[in-house]
């Protein structure tokens, strides 16, 4: 009796783990294998710079620059996807970001401290290699990585610190293909870092002539960003 119930214990394992090995019905089992297909993204993203400071000192005055705090800003976008082999795609996905970098400068022995915000509408043009993991049931890791170049919008002059309106760069990031039953969802998280001096340093268009001892204080800004976004495809 002890043999036939340990014999049963066992086929009811074996079945359990069977089963849950069994693989599951996929969703649009045919989607990665069109030669082109589209889709679009929205998304948000956090905007930054890195700041060279130069220890400007101008009657008395030595200031130093930070960008304290970040602020969330929104991105939307259209993809178009180019299937290069079963593993390999190349991705277009001009998008649109919008937000915002603050600035805080301090004063060295006085402690005062100035802040200033730099809008910016940057239209984007992504080209990226998509590598892509095995599928496993309806889910699909993959890395990404490519270059960019970008064009600021929003600029607007007269502002204490102006940036230049053309940038260009490198960028990579992950994320997990997600099949459902009419469209994949994924999402991706991506890096981007700017290759280009993005500070204007000749402010002919300030008003104000004090105001560019704040450009002074800068030799270099470069950009770089963080964004999740929401692929739908």
């Amino acid at each position: 009796m002890r043999r036939l119930f340990l014999f049963i214990g066992l086929g009811c394992l074996i079945s359990v783990i069977a089963f849950g090995q069994k693989e599951r019905p996929k969703n649009q089992p045919y989607a990665d294998f069109k030669m082109f297909h589209l889709g679009f993204h929205v998304g948000i993203h956090a905007q930054d710079l890195i700041l060279t400071n130069t220890g400007y000192a101008e009657n008395g005055e030595i200031l130093f620059a930070e960008i304290p705090a970040y602020s969330p800003g929104f991105s939307v976008g259209v993809i178009g996807d180019m299937f290069l082999n079963p593993f390999l795609n190349l991705r277009f996905t001009p998008t649109l970001n919008f937000g915002d970098k603050q600035f805080k400068f301090i004063e060295q022995n006085s402690q005062e401290t100035f802040s200033t915000v730099v809008r910016s509408s940057y239209l984007s043009f992504p080209l990226s290699l998509k590598y892509t993991a095995l599928r496993l049931n309806n889910y699909r890791p993959y890395l990404i990585g490519g270059v960019y170049g970008a064009f600021d919008m929003g600029r607007k002059k007269g502002n204490p610190l102006l940036l230049k309106s053309m940038d260009y760069g490198v960028e990579f990031g992950f994320g997990c293909d997600i099949y459902l039953p009419y469209f994949k969802l994924c999402p991706e998280l991506k890096f981007s870092f700017g290759l280009v001096d993005l500070l204007e340093k000749k402010r002919d268009d300030l008003n104000e002539a004090e105001l560019i001892k704040y450009t002074n204080a800068l030799s270099k800004a470069t950009s770089r960003m963080i964004t999740l976004t929401f692929n739908f495809e």
